[in-house]
């Protein structure tokens, strides 16, 4: 398995030279030195020019993609009136109002993959903080699970795959990397001009 994945590895090597690609002439290039027999995943990296220290500079939010990803997310939305109608007619998995918000905050029940809010909600699904947190699963209007237009939401939540970044930084970032092992984070995503510099991480990731 080792040798036929270096094999492949060093295929797609050969594919590509070491500079710059426009992204049509990259998407092309990637589809041509697809060797797995699983669907494979790509990188993009964004230079965002951003500063995740400050709350208003923190990225995150839903990208839509143009052939969804294979799979269907379990929407719950918690709203009121007619809103929950149009939440299970627009596909969503569970739906409801107070009561829907007691058997999380009781249950600790978390049996969907995202929770959509009205905001007249809103303020009782803030005692469902301690339960959603941790799981990343609190209705937020920046990640569009705190919605009016419910149907849409909902739809969006399926179409959707969430983004966004947690750690940002340049060299320090590294050397944090290096010195202390630190690895709090499910990918890295570098910049063509960081390359030489996360090259020395090798040991660590």
């Amino acid at each position: 398995m080792a040798k036929r994945s270096s094999k492949n590895i060093a295929k797609a090597r050969a594919l590509v030279e070491p500079r710059p690609y426009a992204l049509s002439d990259a998407v092309p290039l990637l589809q041509k030195a697809k060797y797995a027999k699983f669907d494979e995943t790509v990188d993009l990296t964004l230079r965002l020019g951003v500063d995740p220290r400050h709350a208003d500079q923190m990225v995150r939010g839903t990208v839509v993609l143009p052939h969804g990803l294979g799979k269907t997310k379990i929407v719950a939305v918690i709203a009121s009136g007619d809103k929950i109608k149009d939440a299970e007619a627009a596909g969503a998995e569970f739906f409801g109002g107070e009561e829907l918000v007691e058997k999380i905050q009781k249950e600790n029940w978390t049996a969907f993959d995202a929770l959509i809010s009205t905001p007249d909600m809103m303020k009782s699904v803030g005692r469902l903080g301690k339960v959603l947190g941790p799981k990343g699963l609190m209705p937020n209007p920046k990640t569009g699970t705190v919605a009016t237009d419910v149907a849409a939401a909902v739809k969006e939540i399926k179409a959707a795959e969430e983004a966004g970044a947690e750690f940002f930084g340049g060299e320090e970032l590294v050397e944090k990397i290096q010195k202390e092992g630190w690895t709090a984070f499910d990918a890295l995503i570098a910049t063509p001009d960081m390359m030489k510099s996360v090259g020395r991480l090798g040991k660590v990731l």
